[in-house]
Order: structure tokens, then sequence, then C-alpha cells
């Protein structure tokens, strides 16, 4: 019997990551590395909001849970958060922007990434 860690993905969930890697025609240890780090934090989120409602400081509906989720897993801004943005910067002139930021414009304007 081996002695493993608790936040171990299965083997299943690393071959899957293997495939995607070939797939992706990504290096396959970079992205393995990146996809275990990504789930095991995600495991490690999961137990200590489960904890806490186990211990009675929050239903698991509750806010802070909700929360602590949201502030430790942030999703991405918009591609529209993202085009203001640098519509800001751009107007303001003080801080120096790339002719490639005008892409993230570009994309939002023509609807990619509705997010």
């Amino acid at each position: 019997m081996t002695d493993q860690h608790p936040i171990t993905p299965p083997p299943e969930l690393v071959q899957q990551w293997d495939s995607e890697a070939v797939a992706a025609e990504m290096p396959g240890q970079f992205y393995l590395a990146t996809q275990a780090a990504r789930w095991g934090a995600d495991q490690e989120l999961e137990a200590c909001c489960e904890w806490l409602v186990n211990e009675g400081w929050f239903r698991y509906e509750h806010e802070a849970v909700q929360d602590l989720r949201a502030a430790r897993r942030p999703k991405p801004p918009s591609l529209k958060a993202q085009a203001l943005a640098l519509i800001d910067k751009i107007q303001g002139s003080k801080e120096m922007w790339q002719i490639d930021d005008l892409d993230v414009v570009r994309r939002a304007l023509e609807g990619h990434g509705q997010a």
C-alpha cells in the first residue's frame, strides 16, 4: 500500500491532462504541473469551505462561503471590461499603451468572448 497524500489527483485525471497537453501541443510537464496545482488548490479551497460549514461557522449557501470562493478564484474581467479599461488608459494617455491593446477593444466590439 502506498502512502498517498490526501490531495493527489486520480490517475484518470492525470491521463486526461496528459492527453490535453499532447492535443494542445504544449510542453507536457508544464501543463501537468499547472493542472495539478490548480486541481490541488481547488480541492483545498473546497475542503476549507466544507470545514467552515461543518464547524458551524456558516451555512453552505451563506454569502461568506461564496465570497471566499469568489475571492480565491476570481473570474477574469470580461472582454467588455478589458476594452473599457483600455479606452480609459488610452484617453488618459498618462500611461503608455501597446498597439496590441487595441486587439482587445476590437474583439470586444466585434462581439467575441461575450463574457
